[in-house]
């Protein structure tokens, strides 16, 4: 029986025995978007003190820059309220950041030099302070202007109750815990490997400005062809973001990080946050009295390893990443690779929400043993090929060392998930979940519907730059946010939170009584056991300082 018939046939099983579980899943979206000033400079005044304490709020955050807002959706089953949240949380900053504007594009404009770039600030606590640091560290390591790229995440996790119910459909006899992340981990594999639709269907950064280019100083510019004056493009483009220009860096790039078990990723993400690198030390941690990064290790702590997707449990206090996952297995899945759509006022439509989604769940019923170093490889050149040329009508990916047409392995993932979408829609007429395949169908019959298509179709018929595109549409979005009304009873609460997260920021920044490096040494002692594991299983060709580059 081929792979797609066992897929298929699975897929059915679970419609007719499980489908009352699987219609609840919870979805959640983390989106981030610049303070730009009218003119499309980033803001550099601090943080509105009318948003709450970034340090503290639950929904209003600030990610690297004091200038890049991070919005934060609670985690709901519906979808359409979980866009409605989103909604609810622009409205409200949009009327509080005075003359400014959300920027309504992932790829920063502006003066993009560091100057110009004000890191986020956390107040005088030693969690601020270390928050603070760590992006210090990462202006060294990468330069701002990296840092200051925007995206969406989308975060999706199965109903608790699927879970038992699946365990025993599959016939497994482990713990439940141990099942449940490793289906996870499954899912996070077949993500990553048919990860590069993601960036076909919903890429929205084919182009960039000048001072984009400046200011990345990457060997890889000279690959973008010259739009206008002041804009540079891959005529194929779908994704920048995503593709070496962007979040892509030689040094992460030196390691390897295993998804093929929860035991191996916390291994291999363990060592790269405990091994010292020698660019880095170079920098140096402390100078002085002063902390230019947090160590000198690949990675300052484990959230600086960037990937498409990521497993996730939330942490304790003073808990690490790896610890909650080493304690408590994966608790819900992060999708990181998704653009800041131009063509939304949110960044992202319900119905990529509704695609992602199902997605998601096909990627959990398809079977995968696990990717060797050539299926790693394929993955990441498959993304990459698909992020600079995408639309490229002549563009062929590997599967199992096997070219294979971009539009028809689109066509065929899409035609598989038809069941997984049928599932979700639950006997409503309006088959919202397979409408919104059907649209994406079309997006792949018909390139030029991509959102990274008609930014470039409206450049050339506008004849404008692309800062001039974003900023028309960032003064167009925060102009119907201001203009919407917001329920009484949602201003409400979101004025009890702004209230309530600054009053926190206040008791925490006068309570500390511990000394900040002992504080620092504290935090990193509590993987130290893992440490000498992770440091006594290097492979032989992996030095401790590997190989070297010019520190930033």
């Amino acid at each position: 029986m081929s792979r797609q018939s066992s897929c298929s046939k699975r897929a059915t099983s679970i419609n007719q025995s499980l489908q009352p579980l699987l219609i609840h899943g919870l979805k959640g979206i983390e989106k981030e978007s610049l303070r730009i000033n009218r003119e499309g400079s980033i803001s550099l005044s601090p943080h509105p003190v009318q948003l709450g304490a970034a340090l503290t709020h639950p929904n209003i955050t600030t990610d690297y820059s004091e200038a890049l807002l991070e919005l934060i959706t609670p985690a709901l089953s519906d979808g359409t309220e979980v866009l409605d949240s989103l909604t609810d949380l622009h409205k409200y900053v949009c009327a509080n950041i005075n003359d400014e504007l959300l920027l309504a594009a992932s790829m920063p404009v502006g003066d993009l030099r560091d100057p110009s770039i004000p890191i986020a600030e956390y107040g005088l606590s030693n969690l601020g302070r270390m928050k603070h640091i760590y992006r210090q560290g990462l202006s060294y390591r990468y330069g701002r202007c990296m840092q200051v790229i925007a995206g969406i995440h989308f975060n999706y996790s199965l109903p608790e109750p699927f879970w038992p119910e699946y365990q025993q459909f599959m016939k497994h006899m482990g713990d439940l815990q141990s099942f449940t992340t490793n289906a996870y981990m499954g899912m996070i594999r077949n993500l990553q490997r048919y990860g590069w639709l993601i960036l076909y269907l919903f890429g929205s950064s084919p182009a960039v400005g000048k001072s984009f280019i400046d200011s990345r100083n990457s060997v890889y510019s000279d690959t973008l062809q010259k739009f206008d004056g002041t804009s540079y493009y891959k005529p194929f483009a779908t994704s920048l973001r995503m593709s070496e220009i962007g979040y892509l860096n030689p040094v992460q790039s030196m390691f390897h990080i295993s998804f093929n078990s929860i035991e191996e990723y916390i291994r291999d993400l363990g060592r790269a946050t405990t091994i010292p690198y020698l660019g880095y030390e170079r920098i140096g941690a402390k100078v002085g009295e002063q902390y230019r990064q947090l160590n000198t290790h690949f990675l300052q702590i484990e959230n600086e390893y960037y990937t498409p997707v990521r497993p996730k449990q939330p942490t304790k206090s003073g808990e690490r990443p790896l610890q909650a996952l080493r304690s408590r297995g994966i608790q819900y899945i992060e999708i990181r690779s998704v653009d800041v759509d131009v063509f939304e006022p949110t960044g992202i439509s319900i119905e990529t929400t509704r695609f992602l989604e199902a997605l998601s769940l096909f990627c959990l019923f398809q079977p995968n043993a696990g990717h060797d170093l050539n299926q790693h490889d394929e993955i990441s050149n498959n993304a990459l090929a698909v992020a600079n040329r995408g639309r490229d009508p002549r563009l062929k990916l590997l599967e199992n060392g096997h070219e294979i047409p971009i539009r028809q392995w689109a066509f065929t993932l899409c035609e598989q998930m038809r069941e997984v979408c049928e599932i979700l829609d639950n006997g409503n007429v309006d088959t919202p979940y397979t409408r919104a395949l059907h649209q994406q169908i079309e997006t792949i019959r018909h390139p030029e519907l991509t959102a990274s298509a008609r930014m470039l179709s409206a450049m050339r018929a506008q004849k404008i730059s692309i800062t001039e595109l974003v900023l028309q549409k960032s003064r167009e979005y925060t102009r119907y946010f201001q203009s919407a009304a917001l329920d009484v009873a949602v201003k409400r609460n979101f004025d009890l939170q702004v209230q309530t997260s600054l009053a926190q920021q206040k008791q925490l920044d006068v309570t500390d009584d511990i000394p900040f490096d002992k504080y620092l040494s504290s935090y990193f002692s509590r993987g130290a056991s893992a440490s000498i594991i992770y440091s006594q299983d290097l492979p032989q060709d992996l030095p401790v300082t590997m190989v070297e580059i010019a520190a930033p």
